[in-house]
């Protein structure tokens, strides 16, 4: 068990501003849309749409939102996206992985390339850091859902890997293919989550200078600005002085 990732948490609180409310709640939609047009319209018969109902509703996205995106997969009119992943590296060589889902994929990527070359980066193929991440399952819970211990034991006894907990939260880690199994299992025990979703998780993060930080975030809030983007991971972290000075 360790503490979390400090530049996790600058995302963790900075996505609880909502300063781009709406711009995420369309994001959500569209999740929310694919899910059901791939699979059933009804959450508690797909796991990705359940997943995606509850990521909107953890960042209090309107019921008539999501109601109305899983009606559009049902009707003839709904669009067709592609899911497509773009790998690359920003400034001071830091491994990006940027997820989109779009319904024109010339525009999308170009304005990834852009943006990466825009902030210090440059925009690689397909694999070419992926290998230095894993593809897992993240469910986060609030410190107060119970001290480290309580929450580790849950976590394994619902069939997770591992757990890490500060003094924010507690984030507990499984395999892709078991989320939805795992994120039942731990609700009957600690309540509901506070969000539970698909990762890449980097093997290794490498600490980064205040200058490099502050490039990197540029980098980053271009790219989760876009439309078509749906998430951005980096393997980068920051110490606490960093941390608050950004």
């Amino acid at each position: 068990m360790a503490g979390h990732s400090k530049w996790a948490n600058i995302q963790h609180r900075k996505g609880r501003q909502d300063k781009l409310r709406s711009k995420l709640f369309s994001k959500l939609a569209k999740e929310i849309t694919v899910a059901a047009k791939m699979g059933d319209p009804d959450p508690d018969k797909n796991p990705r749409l359940r997943l995606a109902v509850k990521a909107a509703k953890s960042v209090s996205c309107p019921k008539d939102v999501i109601d109305r995106a899983i009606k559009k997969s049902m009707g003839g009119d709904a669009e067709d996206y592609t899911e497509l992943r773009y790998e690359g590296y920003g400034p001071n060589g830091i491994a990006v992985i940027v997820e989109t889902m779009t319904d024109n994929v010339n525009r999308t990527a170009s304005n990834v390339r852009s943006y990466f070359t825009k902030f210090g980066g440059n925009l690689g193929t397909t694999g070419s850091v992926s290998f230095m991440f894993d593809r897992l399952g993240e469910i986060m819970y609030p410190a107060s859902a119970g001290d480290a211990d309580t929450v580790m034991m849950a976590a394994l006894e619902a069939g997770a890997d591992d757990v890490e907990s500060d003094d924010e939260g507690h984030w507990i880690y499984c395999a892709d293919t078991s989320l939805s199994e795992v994120s039942n299992a731990l609700e009957a025990v600690l309540g509901e989550s506070e969000s539970s979703k698909l990762i890449w998780k980097p093997q290794n993060r490498t600490n980064v200078d205040l200058e490099t930080a502050t490039k990197l975030m540029k980098l980053m809030d271009a790219l989760e600005d876009d439309d078509d983007v749906q998430n951005v991971t980096a393997n980068f972290d920051v110490s606490e002085e960093i941390a608050a000075a950004l």
